[in-house]
């Protein structure tokens, strides 16, 4: 298809969906309905809302809800005018964004919204973290957070939960990426970002109130292939500060069985971030957190254990490649064999920056071996829901590594 061809094509497959949308919920007593209308950008001239949904060919459109409320079961939904990505600005771009853009940006802000106290950076690929990180500065947060999986943050979207100011901005343009969302951009800020040409420069000025969007519900819809739609109430998680978690224990054949101490201050910083990250992860997942930034982060397995491996491997191939690029300016399967081989010996003496990490898990560990998998690599700390029939084999295994451990009493699943 010529160039020409394909932008008409997508500039008519915005056609295929009205301006306004209306869904109905009927009651025995009542009728309550909500009403949406379709967003659109004017770039170069052309005013139109996504360029596809999540496959060229694929149409779509994004529609923000502009009036109507809903009450489910005794819970309010989120009113009508609390925007996010929903009413995005868009700054810079050399084209209109497609569903996968905005779908990453708005997980990003799902992972801020429980930290708002620091400068974090998240760089989403394909709705998926590729790493999370806080720090004193957004720079420090963003760069971190990049390193955290080199790899997977190419052509990534990047949200930041502060201003971006040119030292940012510098930062991100030195990389390619799809998307930058942030609350504002500092005066130069987006003159820079604009070295990338097709970079989405988008602003939420309502993250500033991010806090707030923290305990908000809405409809989260479903669609099966024969039509049908399923309905749920949004997740929120409940465990949002240290007296939130729950000791990890658990009674067999009358015993009960505790884990042997309790978690450091540093332990307990990383175990939050970590769990707060976990809401953002597509399930089955198993994640690693250090110092406050992600280490290794396996999603959508379908076993437990075997997805603490696939964190794992991947804590050391993004540990090599960050010494590759930090240190030699390059990826490092482009790194001499000596250079490669001082880099795998450093890894391995660290255990792929493991050592002294925390290990996250959505859901609760069905066996001990998922939880061998990361104390093995000298992993100190865990937290996950609990709630498994062999919970006090688990907790053994944890206290054989004089580790530690704490639940949440709540799944986080997220498909």
């Amino acid at each position: 298809m010529s160039p020409n061809l394909t932008h008409a094509y997508r500039a008519m497959m915005d056609d295929h969906f009205p301006n306004r949308m209306e869904i109905s919920f009927v009651f025995d007593d009542r009728r309550d309905t909500l009403i949406y209308e379709k967003v659109a950008w004017e770039i170069a001239g052309v005013r139109k809302g996504l360029r596809y949904g999540e496959n060229p060919g694929q149409e779509a459109a994004l529609y923000r809800l502009i009036n109507g409320n809903l009450t489910l079961g005794g819970v309010t939904t989120i009113a009508p005018g609390r925007y996010l990505v929903s009413d995005a600005e868009l700054l810079q771009s050399g084209k209109h964004p497609g569903k996968i853009n905005l779908t990453d940006a708005d997980n990003a802000l799902n992972i801020l919204r429980y930290m708002p106290d620091r400068p974090v950076a998240a760089v989403m690929k394909h709705n998926n973290p590729a790493g999370v990180a806080m720090a004193d500065t957004l720079c420090a947060a963003y760069v971190k957070a990049d390193l955290s999986d080199p790899i997977a943050a190419f052509g990534g979207c990047i949200g930041l939960n502060r201003p971006v100011d040119c030292v940012t901005a510098e930062a991100i343009a030195a990389r390619y990426a799809e998307v930058v969302v942030a609350p504002e951009y500092e005066a130069g800020a987006v003159g820079i970002l604009a070295r990338r040409k097709n970079l989405r420069v988008m602003r939420v000025a309502t993250m500033a109130r991010l806090r707030d969007f923290a305990p908000e519900r809405f409809v989260d819809f479903k669609s099966l292939i024969d039509g049908g739609v399923i309905a749920q109430l949004s997740f929120v998680l409940r465990t949002r500060s240290a007296a939130d978690l729950l000791p990890a224990e658990a009674t067999r054949d009358g015993v009960t069985y505790r884990v042997a101490r309790e978690p450091t201050a540093r332990e307990i910083a990383d175990l939050l971030f970590g769990w707060w990250v976990e809401a953002g992860v597509t399930s089955n997942s198993v994640l690693y957190v250090k110092d406050g930034a992600t280490v290794g982060i396996g999603a959508g397995e379908q076993d437990r254990v075997g997805v603490a491996e696939i964190a794992r491997n991947k804590a050391y191939r993004n540990m090599a490649e960050a010494l590759a690029v930090t240190r030699h300016a390059t990826s490092y399967r482009f790194l001499e064999s000596a250079q490669r081989a001082a880099i795998d010996a450093e890894v391995a003496a660290a255990r792929g920056g493991l050592q002294g990490a925390v290990m996250v898990s959505d859901a609760f560990f069905p066996f001990r071996d998922g939880v061998d998998v990361g104390l093995r690599e000298g992993v100190t700390a865990i937290i996950q829901p609990g709630g498994s029939i062999r919970d006090a084999e688990v907790i053994q295994a944890v206290n054989e590594y004089g580790a530690t451990m704490a639940f949440t009493g709540q799944r986080s699943f997220k498909h």
